[in-house]
């Protein structure tokens, strides 16, 4: 009976677990800078795709954020843009490299507001 127990625990755990690793993903450009917004808002982070104005018929995607506590230990959140259907300028954040040895006067990460 233990190794039963075990199963089923080790099952729920996976089951629960699950949903913690899907994202989203939207096209941006489907969706007004707003609509953007409040979807990373609400979701915590996402991936926003769109087809690149450098390159055509590539698309482009990244991974945004509402901070930096969603970003790895070694991260932090950077203010970047992406195209809506209503600006090519949306503003939204994005987890970018952190290395404190190029940081000006070492005061850690900067903190940046959604």
């Amino acid at each position: 009976m233990r190794l039963s127990h075990l199963a089923i625990m080790t099952i729920a755990t996976m089951t629960l677990a699950e949903p913690a690793l899907a994202i989203s993903r939207y096209n941006s450009t489907a969706l007004t800078c707003d609509q953007v917004r409040q979807r990373v808002i609400n979701e915590r982070a996402v991936i926003l795709r769109y087809a690149s104005t450098r390159v055509k018929g590539m698309t482009l995607y990244d991974r945004y954020v509402t901070r930096s506590a969603m970003c790895d230990p070694h991260e932090y959140a950077e203010r970047a843009y992406v195209p809506t259907r209503d600006t090519n300028r949306c503003p939204v954040l994005n987890c970018q490299d952190y290395d404190p040895e190029t940081r000006r006067f070492g005061f850690g990460k900067p903190v940046i507001r959604f």
